[in-house]
């Protein structure tokens, strides 16, 4: 009876148990597979308020696939003006990136994100050295990459002496 999600279809009988409530559930199947928004600016049309919300939701589909790169960027509440329009204007530049690649590689965001995650750049130690090296770019990555005018990045990306341990004194 708590879930808010399905608590409102139970009702109780007269010894206080559970149960499925049909009325409540009929009543309920005129909303399956519709999208209900609701607004109060009556000069919008329902196309237009539909696009709006479809919109804000693909801009924070981007902005959490932002946040789920190496960039470890934390939830965040904006209270001051200022940071809330620095935080829309970083969905929206991550909608455009990701709009202005699907739209130049002729592909869905899901394949494009998918062979980009293929990508990664991988440490190791070798002998004195700590070495990163970029894994190996598949030919669909190579093609996407080229598509979108984007080089690859080097195959070694860095080589760094190990620290050596300090001297017993």
């Amino acid at each position: 009876m708590a879930s808010r999600r399905y608590g409102r279809y139970l009702s109780a009988d007269w010894r206080g148990r559970q149960q499925l409530d049909a009325a409540k559930v009929k009543a309920a199947e005129k909303f399956d597979g519709k999208f209900v928004v609701i607004s109060n600016d009556d000069t919008l049309s329902p196309e237009d308020i539909a696009l709006g919300y479809k919109g804000g939701w693909i801009i924070e589909s981007c902005f959490r696939r932002m946040k789920q790169t190496v960039l470890q960027v934390r939830p965040m509440f904006h209270w001051t003006p200022r940071r809330i329009e620095a935080h829309v204007k970083l969905c929206v530049l991550a909608l455009q990136m990701q709009r202005a690649a699907e739209i130049r590689c002729q592909l869905p965001w899901a394949r494009i994100a998918h062979a980009l995650g293929g990508l990664k750049a991988v440490r190791y130690n070798f002998e004195s050295r700590a070495i990163v090296q970029r894994s190996k770019i598949t030919a669909e990555l190579s093609a996407m990459l080229k598509t979108l005018k984007v080089s690859a990045p080097k195959q070694m990306l860095s080589v760094e002496e190990a620290p050596s341990a300090p001297a017993a004194g």
